[in-house]
């Protein structure tokens, strides 16, 4: 198994926290065996061991448990290049987690994450992909912190979420984490959690701009594409929404695509743990998304994208995917 990686200009926050204690970053970046010159480099990237060699001599030279929530102070848009940009551009909390979820492999790999939406509140995970190294505890609440700090930026500085969990033990003092999530603070939690009310996450953002995020979007996905190996899913997915606009491609149009049989492109998915009608599917649905959060994007022009042959087929199929139609998709992304 490859060894995850984190986004080496992410790990220069933490540098400016122990430049600003007064501590030689440089002389513990590189006992930690990282080279600290990597930090300038937008591609670069560390591997999760080193850099959770870093946390724990950071703690070590700082004598401060708590630096992992003081390292988010130094965090800006920049830091994480265009999922920061595509962040700020969200029009409403729910659309800045979900852009976390679907590009957080771009900053690192070595966490899962997910965003539910219960009856009372909305919940956001973030743990270790089993199998994977843990991150040092101080990185998971960096994290948190800087997930927390991200809504204060949309809605105030006074802003705080409904609960936090986080897995790390109970810090001798834990007054340093209620300053900063000023929420309640469940510690040797089962999972990283927080919980966010809904009205909070549902309301629009007065900033919002789709046409910027939409771009950031088209780096973010063209990165995790560079980051990701090319199976044979991905092959397919690519020549899929490559064919989508000359219609719905069946399974021989893309097999004879990749210059290959039927029988070969099915077996090939299936040891992928794939079929092919439901990769169409896929790919349908969350180009569907993407294009109907352009307004100026019309649902005939979406029709057409998709493959269908005209726009009664697409908002049928939109109302099976998103349990909306396209309308009333768009009727909520105006409010």
């Amino acid at each position: 198994m490859t060894e995850p990686t984190t986004l080496a200009s992410w790990t220069r926050a933490l540098r400016k926290q122990l430049d600003a204690l007064g501590l030689d970053s440089i002389a513990l970046c590189q006992t930690a065996g990282l080279d600290p010159l990597l930090m300038d480099d937008p591609n670069a990237r560390y591997p999760v061991t080193a850099t959770t060699r870093l946390w724990q001599l950071a703690v070590q030279a700082s004598g401060d448990p708590a630096i992992g929530l003081r390292v988010s102070r130094f965090v800006s848009p920049t830091t994480f290049h265009a999922l920061g940009y595509a962040l700020v551009a969200s029009g409403t909390l729910q659309e800045v987690f979900e852009r976390i979820v679907r590009y957080h492999e771009v900053v690192s790999d070595v966490l899962a994450m997910d965003l539910r939406k219960t009856q009372e509140r909305y919940e956001f995970r973030f743990s270790a992909v089993e199998g994977n190294p843990a991150p040092a505890a101080e990185a998971i609440d960096a994290f948190a912190a800087i997930y927390v700090r991200t809504c204060r930026n949309r809605l105030g500085r006074d802003y705080a979420p409904l609960a936090v969990y986080l897995q790390r033990p109970t810090p001798a003092d834990p007054q340093p984490w209620h300053d900063v999530f000023r929420a309640p603070i469940v510690f040797c939690a089962k999972e990283n959690l927080l919980a966010f009310a809904c009205s909070d996450f549902d309301s629009r953002l007065e900033d919002g701009n789709p046409e910027l995020a939409e771009h950031n979007e088209t780096v973010l996905k063209r990165t995790l594409e560079q980051l990701k190996p090319m199976t044979w899913e991905r092959r397919v997915r690519a020549a899929i929404e490559a064919q989508l606009p000359d219609g719905e491609p069946s399974a021989e149009y893309i097999a004879q695509n990749l210059h290959l049989s039927l029988r070969s492109l099915q077996r090939h998915l299936a040891d992928e743990g794939f079929r092919y009608d439901l990769l169409l599917n896929q790919c349908r649905q969350n180009l569907a998304i993407q294009h109907m959060r352009d307004p100026k994007t019309s649902l005939s022009e979406i029709a057409y994208l998709l493959g269908f042959g005209d726009t009664s087929s697409f908002s049928r199929a939109f109302k099976r995917w998103t349990g909306q139609t396209p309308s009333q998709f768009r009727e909520r992304l105006g409010r």
